[in-house]
């Protein structure tokens, strides 16, 4: 049965894109959000309205949001590490190697295949490509990951990452020894014109980033850096790290000749998302979660001569 959702506009919210008011609002994903107003499931005071439409204060928005389709996705026993599950959410601890979601030519083995086995209960709301995703975490890295079970959840957990409150704390290990011992990058990332599989700070539409950086352990080939991004834009810490000098080890991508000339062959870049704390959408307790180090990670670390016994919990 079909949901139909209303929302008024207050006076802060006034002119802003009708998609983007809605992505704000309903917890739904951009691109859901653009569906549904090309299917003129989204009205203005009855009238359909394009995804530019400049919202005005006190427009009453209602959205008819269709019962999910079947996912069409096959559950897969594939082994996972979870780091907390309740009837709300679960935190997963994701290897690296393996994608978040199906997409194109991609339909198992990803981390919604051994989900949707675990459990028959995830949100929808993200679509259904992507049940319960609420984030994402590149392939090759590893670490902690948030998945709803419920469409409240999920739409509360997507507020939280929108606002900026949920707090993530990554580990890379970098090329050279970083000068400083802590500092904060602040350079718009955006894709790159000419390399569309790329971002980088040299674009012309680059969108505003926070990485913030501490130095944990240093040597003069490698650096073990604690990084809290407050933003969550596409490989922004890859790009931010590569920008000031200091590319993630095993990061081909971003690499550039650090890499290419590198003695240490990770196998995967070496970026692992080390703890992830936010509000739970129930009960408002605080939840944190960590994720042990993977081992080929705290390999590499051993044979740079780097100390671990810290971040090994």
């Amino acid at each position: 049965m079909a949901e139909t959702r209303t929302y008024e506009v207050s006076a802060r919210e006034a002119g802003l894109r009708l998609d983007q008011f809605l992505v704000q609002s309903s917890g739904l994903s951009r691109a859901a959000v653009q569906r549904l107003i090309r299917q003129e499931r989204v009205r203005i005071s009855g009238e359909p309205r394009k995804a530019s439409y400049r919202i005005r204060a006190r427009d009453r928005v209602t959205v008819t949001v269709p019962p999910p389709e079947p996912p069409g996705i096959e559950p897969e026993a594939i082994p996972l590490d979870l780091l907390y599950e309740d009837q709300d959410l679960l935190v997963v601890n994701k290897p690296s190697g393996i994608v978040v979601h199906p997409g194109a030519g991609r339909r198992r083995g990803t981390l919604v295949n051994a989900l949707l086995h675990h459990t028959a209960g995830l949100s929808v709301v993200g679509g259904v490509e992507r049940p319960g995703i609420v984030h994402r975490l590149d392939r090759e890295t590893s670490g902690c990951l948030v998945v709803a079970k419920t469409d409240l959840a999920h739409q509360h957990l997507s507020r939280q990452f929108e606002a900026r409150q949920v707090k993530k704390t990554y580990l890379a290990l970098v090329h050279g020894s970083v000068k400083a011992t802590e500092g904060r990058i602040t350079l718009p990332v955006g894709r790159d014109q000419r390399k569309r599989k790329r971002m980088g700070v040299r674009t012309r539409k680059g969108r505003e980033t926070e990485t913030i950086f501490r130095v944990l352990r240093s040597s003069p080939d490698c650096s073990l850096v604690e990084v809290m991004p407050t933003t969550g834009r596409t490989h922004q810490i890859r790009v931010h790290l590569a920008a000031m000098g200091h590319p993630v080890v095993g990061d081909k991508l971003y690499g550039g000749r650090r890499e290419r000339k590198s003695r240490w062959k990770a196998g995967r870049h070496l970026l692992h998302a080390w703890k992830l704390v936010f509000t739970h959408p129930r009960t408002g307790a605080p939840v944190q979660s960590t994720a042990p180090l993977p081992h080929d990670f705290g390999k590499i670390l051993e044979e740079v001569g780097l100390e671990i016994s810290s971040v090994r919990r």
